[in-house]
Order: C-alpha cells, then sequence, then structure tokens
C-alpha cells in the first residue's frame, strides 16, 4: 500500500496527531475529491488529494487576509497548518453555524465584498479555468475513446481561445468556483467557502458561474438572474467574451462527472448525457443537468 493510498481514517488520525486535535468520534461529512470530516470540539478538517499542497498553503493564508478585510467568510484555525499525512495536505476549520446552501442574491453580495480589494501580499497564482480538466478527460474511463477524444479537442480549442480572450472588466481577486454551493447561509448573513482556486484574472470568471445556471443548466431563473446582475452593475452574458468562459464551465462540469462515473457508475448515464449535450446529441440549451456530490 502506497502512503496516499492510506485508508481515510488513518490519514485523518495521522493528522489529527501531527496538529495537536483528537480524532476520537470523528465523524464524516463528505468524502470526495477532498474529504471532510467533522470532529468533537466544532473542528473542521479538510484532507486534499496528494500533489495539491500548494492550493492548501493557498487557502489559509486567504482565510486569515479574508478575515483580516472583513469578509465573511469560514475561519482557519489559528495552529500551524497545513500539516502533511499520508503524502495528502491537511488543513483545519472553525466550524460553521447551522446553515444553508446559499442563494444566488448571497453569491453575489459577497463577490461585491472580494472583488474590490487589493490584491495581497503573498503569492497567489494567475486564474486558469482549465485546471485538472486534461486529467479528468484522461481518468473518464466511462467514456468512449471517441468521445473523450472530443473533449481533449474542445479543450484545446478553448485553451487557445483564452489566450487570446477579449478585454473586459479591470482583473482582480477572483474566487474561481463562486456558485451557490461555496456559499453558506447562515442566520448572521452569507459566508464564503472553499479558497482552492482563489487567484488573480478576470472578474467575468465568478460571474459566469451564475450565468450559466440559467443559460446552459437552467437551475437559475430569469429573474434570479436579472437580480444578480443588477446587484452586481453588469451582465456577463453580453459581454464578447461569454461564449468563451461559459464554455469553459461547461467543460469543467462535464470533465468533474465523467471522471467520477469511472469509479461511481450511478454517475454513468449523468456523465453521458453532459457529453452529449455539449456534442450536440441533446436538445437545445438550458439542459437539465443533475447535482452531482
Amino acid at each position: 500500500m502506497t502512503i496516499s493510498a492510506l485508508p481515510a481514517r488513518a490519514v485523518l488520525e495521522e493528522a489529527c496527531s501531527l496538529a495537536g486535535f483528537d480524532p476520537t468520534g470523528a465523524e464524516p461529512v463528505r468524502i470526495a475529491e477532498n474529504e471532510i470530516w467533522r470532529l468533537p470540539g466544532k473542528v473542521i478538517v479538510r484532507i486534499a488529494r496528494a500533489g495539491q499542497w500548494k492550493a492548501a498553503v493557498r487557502e489559509v493564508r486567504v482565510a486569515h487576509w479574508l478575515a483580516d478585510n472583513g469578509v465573511p467568510a469560514v475561519r482557519a484555525l489559528p495552529v500551524e497548518q497545513p500539516v502533511e499525512a499520508a503524502g495528502r495536505p491537511v488543513t483545519f476549520w472553525v466550524e460553521l453555524p447551522p446553515h444553508e446552501i446559499g442563494t444566488v442574491r448571497d453569491v453575489v453580495t459577497l463577490l461585491k465584498q472580494l472583488h474590490p480589494l487589493p490584491v495581497p501580499d503573498f503569492p497567489l497564482d494567475r486564474l486558469d479555468p482549465f485546471v485538472r480538466v486534461a486529467e479528468r478527460i484522461e481518468a473518464a474511463t466511462s467514456l468512449s475513446e471517441d468521445d473523450r477524444g472530443w473533449l481533449r479537442h474542445r479543450h484545446a480549442e478553448l485553451r487557445e481561445w483564452w489566450e487570446h480572450r477579449p478585454a473586459g472588466l479591470p482583473e482582480c481577486i477572483v474566487h474561481g468556483d463562486a456558485w451557490v454551493g461555496n456559499v453558506a447561509r447562515t442566520s448572521a448573513g452569507p459566508l464564503l467557502m472553499d479558497f482552492e482556486r482563489v487567484s488573480v484574472g478576470p472578474p467575468e470568471w465568478d460571474l459566469v458561474s451564475t450565468a450559466v445556471k440559467m443559460t446552459t443548466t437552467g437551475a437559475v431563473t430569469e429573474a434570479e438572474y436579472a437580480e444578480f446582475c443588477e446587484a452586481y452593475g453588469t451582465d456577463v452574458t453580453d459581454w464578447e467574451g461569454y461564449e468563451l468562459l461559459a464554455g469553459a464551465r461547461e467543460l469543467r462540469m462535464t470533465t468533474y462527472a465523467a471522471q467520477h462515473a469511472a469509479t461511481r457508475p450511478e454517475w454513468r448515464a449523468e456523465a453521458q448525457y453532459r457529453v452529449d449535450c455539449l456534442r450536440g446529441r441533446a436538445e437545445p440549451r438550458p439542459w437539465h443537468w443533475k447535482g452531482i456530490m
């Protein structure tokens, strides 16, 4: 057994030992690309994938920076972190109070606080809309080779387009994955979560996440989207680069499903449907893609 193949609880126990926490009574919250555990005492443990040390360091730094700037967000615990356990970076967070998934209004409220902030003095990467897309395509073994070849071509096409994208709003700090699933609605208001993709880039990337929920998947109504645009002050669908960013988002959502369908048979039909939509084999947009957890 390699260190990265250790059972999840063994990784948790090693990480807690290194950081000074007691793993007794730990409960899994979500076991997916990243593993989330809850410890007694309102502590959340996040075990990232092997090779994601840099991202884990960035998440903790961003969390502290958001706290310093008064942005409502999940808070990293004041311990020396991340730690490495079984080759995987592990971070420790304050458990959120009782909450629900955020709303479209919550997303724009937080983006209006995030985007105007000055770039921090610690290193942040440039935005890459295609991070891990190539790896996901190669892992999508439930798809036919023809479909995977099409996804590779689409990836290359969009990447070339990205290098020559049109000018838009001034670049700023972007969340990188700004959708309702990364916002918690509490009694005190919305909180921003998941800083794995925080970077410097066009704010349109954060706006397009909500736009495609209307134009591509139909999960956001026209009225909700109109409220989003009014609150932010712009409609990204009017920008000449919208098709590029929407295409990148669609590709990300499709390859995420396809990668996991290789090991989760219950996702195979949804993954195939998403590919069929992109390849013009299904009904016109908006499509009704099912949520994948």
